[in-house]
């Protein structure tokens, strides 16, 4: 089926009492010109138009629908204009699917002394070769819209975690302006019914500002929420406590997003609370360097015990390398530093989230949402929250932030 038009529909599941009243899990589908997504979905990053490591056919054959690129990165290099000529962004990266992007609001957030924020944009300088630039909510959307993407999102300001609350509400209500400019610049443009703009929740983890953004932000008519400023050194109670919130509040017929969550245990519980659409960098990010998702946790490949066992990493795994390789010979990979490991590691990781989430909406199709999120729960191990912290912090350090 061809659409012409950017639509969402929720399915009917068969009756599963959720713990989170409105906000419990949900499953459906939204439709683009570029092709269908079943929700909840998880979007592997494409930031520079390519998931590090891996084909398009790859990252299709792990089962994504939908890739993540990143607005900023592309205007920086090769440059929109260059994207827009060569047919759009699925085009250019040969993607025959559904592409979100991100404005670059994020990467303002984590750019530091690099940028500088006011109500008109963010002035700030190219990480690649130091030339100034200026991106305003309008140049924002206009960009995602010449790379032809599927689902924009607004400029908005990010702040990081332990700011004070006045921060937070300066950050907060410049996004809302943005929010309205962005809008606005979208339904001006003739393109609004096939190319969608979400809007994003901001707020911090103060409770009285969460909901005071998420009204401003739904009374706006967009075609989706997101859920921003998360996943940015906040404990875990504290994440889920505002998913929920906010989730609660929002549209029950449009799309929620929840950005730059993807730890196998957050999807399991931010599906939980009504979250419909994912991204993140960790399953690559960490698979590069060695670190497998398993049904009981992560576990370190590199680590001497994997030199003698036979079997893949995980035995009921369908990803291609656990089809073909055994754990010996991805240890060595990564020992010998060979470029193969990394690519493993990172399409069994990908594999291992993707059919997570198909695993899930399986369960609320059926009705035992509540049953298998207990049992994901008694078999994984997630990362422990100091050592976590510690991994988000340096992070933010080595990016000034």
């Amino acid at each position: 089926m061809t659409v012409s038009e950017f639509s969402f529909e929720l399915f009917p599941t068969k009756t599963d009492v959720p713990e989170f009243g409105v906000s419990g899990p949900r499953a459906g589908q939204f439709h683009t010109p570029h092709g269908s997504v079943l929700t909840p979905a998880f979007m592997p990053v494409a930031t520079q138009a390519s998931v590090k490591g891996l084909s398009p056919e790859e990252v299709r054959a792990v089962g994504a629908e939908i890739v993540l690129s990143n607005a900023y990165h592309l205007y920086l290099r090769p440059g929109v204009s260059t994207v827009h000529n060569m047919g759009g962004v699925q085009e250019f990266m040969g993607w025959n699917g559904p592409v979100l992007t991100d404005s670059g609001g994020f990467q303002a957030f984590s750019m530091g002394a690099l940028r500088k924020i006011d109500d008109d944009g963010i002035n700030f300088r190219s990480h690649i070769d130091g030339s100034a630039h200026f991106l305003s909510p309008k140049l924002a959307t206009q960009n995602q819209l010449d790379l032809g993407t599927d689902i924009l999102m607004c400029l908005d300001q990010c702040i990081s975690f332990g700011a004070s609350r006045e921060e937070v509400v300066a950050a907060m209500e410049r996004t809302h302006r943005w929010a309205e400019m962005c809008h606005q610049h979208h339904a001006d443009s003739g393109l609004a019914k096939r190319q969608a703009l979400f809007g994003i929740v901001q707020g911090g983890t103060f409770e009285d500002l969460r909901d005071a953004s998420t009204r401003f932000i739904a009374d706006i008519p967009f075609q989706g929420y997101a859920i921003g400023g998360l996943a940015v050194g906040e404990s875990k109670d504290q994440m889920y406590r505002t998913t929920e919130q906010v989730a609660s509040r929002l549209p029950q017929d449009k799309p929620r997003y929840l950005m730059g969550v993807g730890s196998p245990e957050d999807l399991v519980e931010c599906v939980a609370r009504g979250i419909d659409m994912f991204d993140c960098v960790l399953p690559t990010r960490v698979g590069r360097n060695g670190a497998i998702f398993t049904k009981s946790g992560r576990v370190d490949i590199t680590k001497t015990r994997f030199l003698e066992q036979r079997e893949p990493v995980e035995q009921d795994c369908d990803c291609y390398g656990c089809r073909n390789y055994s754990a010996a010979y991805v240890c060595h990979l990564f020992r010998a530093k060979e470029l193969l490991g990394a690519r493993l590691a990172s399409i069994h990781n990908l594999r291992f989230i993707l059919r997570l989430m198909a695993n899930m909406r399986e369960a609320i199709w059926e009705g035992t949402f509540e049953e298998f999120r207990r049992e994901f729960h008694e078999n994984y191990v997630p990362t422990s929250e100091a050592a976590r912290q510690e991994q988000k912090e340096k992070w933010l350090r080595a990016r000034g932030a």
